[in-house]
């Protein structure tokens, strides 16, 4: 016997909720007809959902939660309706509204950064909560600009009084003499999706200004040894690359009154042979202390193209197919 059919009825105030619904050109339509074996039949105010039960009933309840966002206020996009498509084809479509309703941060550019993941979710509220927070997970899954976006948050609010990112130029070890210019120029490269992301976030005007009076500093690791760093956001990115010796050295420039952000894929590291990861490491030394948190992501977190998620998911089996053979 087939699966049972269904046909539900979504009943839109006004012809204008169509559009972040069904997209543009009513884009979304063959999305959704893709991903669930869904027809999608609009007649005016009206949008008919015919095909199996269960999924019949899994996009009329993604339907529901996306009006009542859009009827809040929340302008949806393109984006953002697919990664609730993708948390309703994990089951998970209960916490759309969750999500997007978590609003961290607004851009220079009117941006609206909120948590696009339940692991970005828990990522948030560890950063809220936590005054040292380790976010270890594969390229996508926004851990280092969530904690960027975090961090320009409790710089504005006057939470802390400095913001300093940092990330170690391993690659820069053997081959800093090749580089041309000053010991800046060398490092700069290794600096620069650091600075490309605080544009973003605040806009090269204000980034500029807070840079040249000392309250927003980015600079290599190398340069925490021997300070204290009080009263500041600190974020060390890419630590996965740092040395057991680094890691420490990181860990114990926390001063009064300040919180502390690495983050760092652990399947990236490019440590030269023979050099253990100060991250991998410090994962099994600080576990269980309290007031440290770790937070995991996986392939479902990455936010980028959807190749991305494919890509991570591919190298992550690879790796466990050699390893179990």
């Amino acid at each position: 016997m087939g699966k049972a059919q269904a046909e539900l009825k979504v009943v839109l105030q006004d012809m204008k909720e169509s559009f972040p619904l069904l997209g543009k050109f009513d884009e979304h339509i063959p999305v959704i007809e893709e991903s669930f074996s869904v027809r999608v039949i609009p007649r005016g105010d009206e949008l008919y959902l015919q095909g199996e039960k269960d999924d019949v009933e899994i996009v009329f309840a993604l339907f529901q939660e996306l009006l009542t966002l859009i009827r809040e206020g929340h302008f949806l996009t393109t984006a953002e309706f697919l990664y609730a498509l993708k948390l309703a084809r994990r089951g998970e479509g209960g916490q759309i509204r969750g999500l997007f309703n978590d609003l961290l941060f607004i851009t220079a550019r009117g941006k609206k950064i909120s948590p696009k993941t339940p692991g970005q979710k828990r990522y948030l509220e560890a950063l809220r909560q936590h005054d040292l927070v380790f976010g270890i997970g594969p390229a996508g899954t926004g851990k280092t600009y969530l904690a960027m976006a975090m961090a320009v948050y409790a710089l504005k609010n006057k939470i802390v009084q400095r913001l300093i990112l940092t990330r170690p130029a391993v690659e820069a070890g053997e081959r800093l003499g090749f580089l041309p210019g000053d010991l800046h120029d060398k490092v700069d490269p290794y600096l620069r999706p650091l600075y490309d992301a605080l544009y973003d976030l605040m806009g090269v005007e204000n980034f500029l200004k807070f840079k040249e009076k000392g309250i927003i500093e980015v600079a290599p690791l190398a340069y925490m040894r021997g300070r204290t760093l009080d009263d500041s956001f600190i974020i060390l990115d890419e630590a996965q690359n740092t040395t057991s010796e680094q890691m420490k050295m990181f860990l114990t420039r926390l001063g009064f009154a300040s919180r502390a952000v690495i983050t760092g894929d652990i399947t990236q590291v490019d440590l030269p042979s023979g050099k253990f990861s100060g991250l991998i490491e410090v994962m099994h030394i600080l576990r269980d202390i309290k007031g440290i948190e770790f937070v995991q992501f996986s392939d479902q977190d990455v936010v980028r193209h959807s190749l991305v998620q494919k890509i991570v998911r591919a190298y992550a089996e690879y790796r466990q197919q050699n390893r179990d053979a």
